[in-house]
């Protein structure tokens, strides 16, 4: 088995385009245009007993520019990580920030209350709490012996 070092927050084609524009940028000294990266925000998903809790970093992100929606047992979430203005005298030597549109789109199971979810957005850290139904909660019954 070949072992190979993981990155969750990179995609295979992101780094494809990182190494891309390194060589390229290697070749001319004089870069023409800023690069161009997606922006993926970063999330964790757990399952918390009654409840699946979703936590995406969106540094930088309005939290008037950040929806979600569901549609059709898909949970989406979308929104827009807008540059600041630069200043017209000010010369840019480097620019190595994300900026852009962001789409990341979650399938949920059978056993979420889709009506009751809820979110949460603060410093730049967006948090959804997903409760299941209360059918597939956990129950605890007693057996008794005999």
């Amino acid at each position: 088995m070949r072992l190979t070092k993981w990155y969750p927050t990179r995609s295979p084609l992101s780094d494809f385009s990182r190494r891309m524009n390194s060589i390229l940028n290697t070749l001319s000294e004089e870069e023409e245009e800023p690069s161009v990266y997606s922006f993926d925000p970063a999330i964790d998903i757990q399952e918390n007993g009654d409840k699946f809790e979703l936590t995406a970093e969106l540094p930088g992100v309005d939290k008037k520019d950040v929806n979600i929606s569901v549609n059709e047992d898909v949970l989406t979430i979308s929104g827009e990580k807008k540059k600041t203005v630069k200043k017209e005298e000010a010369q840019c030597y480097r620019s190595e920030r994300m900026f852009g549109k962001f789409e990341r789109s979650f399938r949920l199971p059978d056993e979420v209350d889709q009506d009751k979810i809820e979110a949460k957005y603060e410093n730049g850290i967006l948090h959804l709490t997903i409760p299941k139904t209360e059918e597939s909660k956990p129950k605890e019954r007693e057996i008794k012996i005999k």
